[in-house]
C-alpha cells in the first residue's frame, strides 16, 4: 500500500511559462452555467396563460350585428371593443378591449376599422359598446 510519503512534503511546482491562477479565478472557472441553454425560456413558455375563444350565443350575434349596422349610420362614434387576439405560439389567445372612433365595416374581408387604421375581424369581436354618439 501507498501511504505517499515520499512526495507528502515536497513543494507544489511553479509555472515556467506563465504566471499562476489567483484561487478567484480557478475558482470562477467553476461557477454554473445554463447547460440547457433556452430552457429557461420554455419554461416560462410553458406557464404563460392563454384564453380559449368563446362561441357567441345567436342572440349575441346577432345583437352585435344591429349595433354594426348601428354604427355605420353614425358619424365616427366613439367605441369600446373587446375582442379575441390569437396567440402566435400556443393554440388560445387573449381578449383585448380597445377603445377609440368607428371608422368603417369592410365585408368583402368580414373586418372593421377604427379611425386609428386599427383592424379587427368581426368574427373575434366579443362585444361592442357605443360610449358616445360623436368625438
Amino acid at each position: 500500500m501507498n501511504d505517499y510519503s515520499d512526495i507528502i512534503n515536497l513543494e507544489h511546482p511553479e509555472p515556467k511559462n506563465h504566471i499562476r491562477m489567483s484561487k478567484e479565478n480557478r475558482a470562477s472557472q467553476f461557477s454554473p452555467f445554463a447547460a440547457l441553454s433556452g430552457y429557461e425560456d420554455n419554461l416560462k413558455e410553458a406557464r404563460r396563460k392563454i384564453d380559449q375563444k368563446i362561441i357567441l350565443e345567436e342572440d349575441k350575434k346577432e345583437n352585435l350585428d344591429r349595433i354594426l349596422l348601428k354604427l355605420e349610420k353614425e358619424y365616427f362614434p366613439f367605441v369600446k371593443i373587446t375582442y379575441f387576439v390569437k396567440d402566435l405560439k400556443k393554440d388560445g389567445g387573449y381578449y383585448r378591449t380597445i377603445m377609440g372612433n368607428f371608422w368603417k365595416t369592410n365585408y368583402n374581408e368580414k373586418t372593421i376599422y377604427l379611425k386609428s387604421k386599427e383592424k379587427i375581424l368581426i368574427s373575434n369581436i366579443y362585444e361592442i359598446e357605443i360610449i358616445e354618439k360623436k368625438r
